[in-house]
């Protein structure tokens, strides 16, 4: 969990509109999820983001509202290895770990910390991630600099651990990904594939159900016209057939399908998905 500023969160929505969806505490922040998929395929065992990991002080966890760690104790370094355990596995058993893109919400937990040594979570996995977006992520402007972080990454090349993809390509039978710019020029959208079913993990793309109106788009989105495009075009393909959408940040819907008969992408409810 973590709890990022309602107004950066909503972008040009005012207050008056997005705090009915998602009520904001004393200083402005609303509440959102770090909700990862492990994906089990014949092939491989698939991890789609991992959350902000372990590194970070406590005054940076304070401002973010972090809340990460494991609920059991101390025998897991984060919450989410202890999820990952409650399933039957170790950070050792993801072979392929897809970062949807770098930001320090989504790829903090590509790499740990255990005293003072650093490691990778996950020795054995290769990390794919859009060759552009490892790019952008050095370009290191003021604009975005606080949101790439590069112990969370920059061990990971170091390692040769990187799997570099450009443009939509499947990463093991079933589980593909697919370009959705405009959070970051290259954030990327996973799909995944299955007896005739599709689901999307959509990432920052809409992190919450409050942002599935199109024109409902982060303020912390770089390019906000082409998120506006992406959203259009993705949401419109996820209604007409049908998909299982899933979503990262939303403190209380993990997924939901579109409502096939409206003009906009509105979820249908609970008990009819």
């Amino acid at each position: 969990m973590q709890r990022l500023d309602g107004g950066a969160m909503f972008g040009v929505v005012p207050k008056p509109l997005w705090q009915r969806r998602i009520e904001p505490d004393a200083r402005n922040r609303i509440p959102l999820a770090l909700r990862c998929l492990l994906i089990e395929t014949r092939d491989a065992l698939v991890l789609v983001d991992n959350g902000v990991g372990n590194k970070e002080p406590d005054k940076f966890r304070d401002i973010y509202g972090i809340e990460n760690s494991p609920l059991g104790g101390e025998a897991c370094a984060t919450r989410l290895e202890e999820s990952l355990a409650g399933a039957g596995f170790t950070p050792a058993d993801v072979d392929v770990m897809i970062d949807t893109h770098l930001h320090f919400d989504h790829a903090g937990g590509n790499t740990v910390i255990e005293g003072d040594a650093l490691r990778l979570t996950f020795p054995r996995a290769r990390y794919v991630v859009q060759r552009g977006e490892w790019e952008y992520a050095h370009r290191r402007n003021e604009r975005i600099q606080a949101s790439y972080l590069a112990h969370n990454f920059d061990p990971v090349e170091a390692a040769g651990a990187f799997r570099f993809v450009t443009g939509e390509q499947e990463i093991v039978p079933g589980v593909s990904v697919r370009p959705t710019p405009g959070h970051t020029p290259h954030h990327q959208s996973v799909l995944v594939r299955s007896g005739g079913e599709t689901a999307c993990f959509l990432a920052d793309l809409v992190p919450t159900t409050a942002h599935l109106p199109l024109p409902w788009i982060m303020g912390y989105d770089v390019e906000p016209l082409v998120t506006l495009e992406s959203k259009r075009h993705l949401l419109g393909e996820a209604q007409r057939e049908g998909w299982l959408l899933i979503f990262e940040h939303d403190p209380i819907t993990a997924w939901g399908r579109l409502d096939p008969s409206g003009d906009k992408p509105v979820l249908l409810p609970a008990d009819a998905t």
